[in-house]
């Protein structure tokens, strides 16, 4: 390894110890969590993580989509992976989940293999945060020690779930609103965590408003590159099948790189809420894409801060809530029907 990847990998430890001991909220946690009880936690999750990248280049983008959808209600608990029961609207239904959110499969994969290695000691929840970093750093991105010990949700909130989970169509200030609503800034955090869409996929429905008849004005979204909109309007014409996928970032889809940013201010950003990060003149959303854009370094240290705040929110610990053995649902209950399971067939991340 090069002298400077060190040096990025130690400002990126450092950066993720100082923020854990920056805030009592982080000292609940820790990356040291199961290195008794269940020591190979991590490897386990990365040997299934591995083996799902082989067949399916876009797992790593539907698993951070995963801890960041999750985390956004009512803390990081698991509680998306929750199915209807008795008592549970699934989060899985929610307007920015359904038929959208993906990868439940792997998770359960990955759950059932640490359970046959130390059963009843990794937490759903856990397993969320862990495979978002590993899914980051097998794509490209940097690595952080990521602080453990959250306990899983007894309980789901699909109403709170549409309130609360940033959506492509929303506003700066609603963007801006959702975040400073569960504990982030609405300026770096906002703009590093909307970096995670340098990979993965969506769905022309989340875009193809900015095609056509943009705001109702009978034209295409002025903030469109007049290439890459004709690019589009061909993959989504109107009337078409609007689960068709287009990349996130259109030059290099697959790579957890600063090439999002780039394209932001080319004015190629795919969805509407990631745009307005650059087009929104005089907003100090702008100069943090053309420093992320100029310095990936930056970006890259900076998303790891944001990702172990995000990773940090209200976490259940202790003796609240519990350790599912199976993520779909709470302990001791069981599963009545439920649409979420057809989730992975049409996706968006």
């Amino acid at each position: 390894m090069s002298s400077p990847f060190h040096h990025l990998l130690a400002t990126l430890f450092c950066a993720a110890f100082l923020l854990q001991a920056s805030s009592s909220s982080y000292a609940q946690l820790s990356p040291t969590f199961y290195d008794q009880t269940c020591p190979n936690a991590s490897s386990i999750i990365s040997s299934v993580l591995q083996q799902s990248f082989l067949s399916d280049i876009r797992i790593g983008a539907s698993l951070i989509r995963l801890h960041f959808h999750d985390c956004f209600v009512n803390g990081c608990d698991g509680s998306i992976l929750l199915n209807n029961s008795a008592t549970i609207e699934s989060e899985k239904e929610a307007v920015a989940n359904n038929n959208s959110a993906r990868g439940f499969d792997v998770v359960d994969n990955m759950k059932a293999a640490l359970e046959s290695a130390c059963p009843g000691i990794v937490s759903c929840a856990d397993i969320l945060a862990i495979a978002a970093e590993q899914s980051v750093a097998m794509s490209g991105g940097p690595s952080w020690a990521v602080p453990l010990g959250r306990r899983d949700s007894l309980t789901a909130s699909r109403a709170l779930a549409n309130m609360t989970i940033p959506g492509p169509f929303d506003s700066l200030d609603l963007l801006k609103s959702k975040f400073v609503n569960v504990g982030l800034n609405n300026d770096t955090d906002l703009v590093a965590l909307s970096g995670g869409h340098t990979f993965g996929r969506a769905q022309c429905r989340t875009f193809d408003n900015r095609l056509f008849n943009f705001n109702s004005t009978n034209n295409p979204d002025p903030t469109l590159n007049t290439t890459y909109l004709a690019t589009l309007q061909q993959l989504c014409p109107q009337g078409g099948n609007r689960s068709v996928l287009a990349n996130l970032d259109l030059t290099t889809p697959d790579t957890f790189d600063n090439n999002y940013f780039s394209n932001l201010q080319r004015n190629n950003g795919l969805l509407q809420s990631d745009q307005i990060l650059f087009s929104t003149v005089g907003d100090a959303t702008v100069e943090l894409v053309k420093n992320f854009s100029s310095n990936q370094t930056s970006f890259f240290e900076r998303f790891v801060v944001s990702m172990i705040r995000m990773g940090n929110l209200s976490p259940l610990t202790g003796s609240d809530g519990e350790i599912r053995s199976s993520c779909s649902r709470v302990n001791g209950a069981s599963i009545i029907g439920s649409s979420s399971d057809d989730a992975d067939l049409i996706s968006s991340i």
